[in-house]
């Protein structure tokens, strides 16, 4: 999707920002594919957050797994805790480097909001159904842009501005984010996901904390929350004279192994890769379902089955889908 040319028509002027360091983006200075009057209270990256923060989108993350399905627990993450896990650090890391708080807050709050349900088990399983039978892909972040330029407010979209679209677009995948704001937003991501992941696997038994690789604990910390800072305060210090948002290469890399004991120890492994077999399946049925029988779809402008199917798959929370497949391929009780 393109994305507007932020020297052309359509430059906002919105209030005036808290005082920002030289690298940092400028709400002044954003532009939106439909022009808006400036609002007298919010900068353009408020008003940004908040349309976000007010859609059903972003409102049904609170459903949607982060890494165990449905878990038997009040304390485990979701996509909406995760969402926000992310933002909080983000806000940290532009404060100290003097960046724009209010731009990376909007991007972290709208960075997920096309994943589909059931975590990383069914996108995968929506990405290899378009591209075995319809050659296309799905992807999160390109969901997710979808979903505040298109799909909300009825078809109308959002009206985000530029910046903000695109933080949302490259917080995952090979494009590299336009701001420093984005940069500290996809960063931050993956520092939120692998620590709260660490912690909720604890809390389930999945891992022990004998388990956690001694190295990697050595030079990052034996807590979330020592983990967090060593890691936030590697970033702020690495990137305080950079032109890039970057980790020193001891810890980036005491991270990256993190990362990989974390996708072999638990997400790729029992219970959770179990759990994701099964999630995936709910998905492909759904899917395939909606897809041969475009009549069960809401009404849409949408004129593409496929891509209606995809929107409405997308957008569900895990019980609405685990109900959804009950309802469709599962007998019900009662006499026949």
């Amino acid at each position: 999707m393109g994305l507007p040319d932020p020297a052309g028509p359509g430059a906002l002027t919105g209030r005036r920002e808290p005082p920002l360091g030289l690298r940092a983006a400028r709400a002044e200075r954003a532009v939106r594919a439909r022009p808006e009057e400036p609002d007298p209270l919010r900068t353009a990256f408020q008003r940004d957050r908040d349309r976000i923060l007010h859609t059903t989108s972003f409102r049904r993350l609170k459903h949607k797994t982060q890494v165990f399905v449905a878990p038997a627990g009040d304390h485990y993450r979701t996509r909406l805790t995760h969402t926000l896990e992310v933002s909080a650090l983000s806000r940290t890391v532009a404060r100290a480097l003097e960046l724009n708080e209010d731009l990376v807050e909007a991007i972290a709050m709208g960075h997920d909001l096309g994943h589909a349900p059931f975590g990383h088990a069914g996108e995968a399983a929506l990405d290899e159904l378009l591209r075995d039978r319809h050659g296309r892909r799905f992807e999160h972040n390109v969901q997710s842009l979808r979903v505040v330029d298109v799909l909300e407010r009825g078809g109308r979209g959002l009206n985000l501005t530029r910046e903000v679209r695109d933080g949302i677009l490259h917080h995952t995948g090979p494009g590299r984010p336009a701001t420093l704001e984005g940069q500290v937003v996809r960063l931050m991501d993956r520092v939120a996901y692998v620590n709260h992941d660490i912690d909720d696997a604890l809390r389930a038994g999945v891992l022990s904390p004998s388990d956690l690789p001694d190295d990697e604990v050595a030079a990052l910390g034996d807590s979330t929350s020592r983990r967090l800072t060593t890691l936030v305060s590697d970033v702020v210090e690495a990137s305080r004279d950079s032109d890039e948002i970057r980790q020193t290469a001891d810890v980036g890399a005491a991270f990256l192994r993190l990362r990989a004991f974390m996708f072999r120890n638990v997400y790729l492994a029992p219970p959770a890769g179990l759990e994701a077999e099964r999630a995936g399946g709910v998905v492909r049925a759904l899917f395939t379902r909606l897809c041969e029988r475009p009549e069960l779809l809401p009404p849409s402008p949408e004129p593409d089955p496929v891509t209606r199917a995809t929107d409405f798959v997308a957008g569900m929370t895990d019980r609405y889908a685990l109900r959804a497949y009950a309802e469709a391929f599962m007998p019900s009780e009662g006499p026949l």
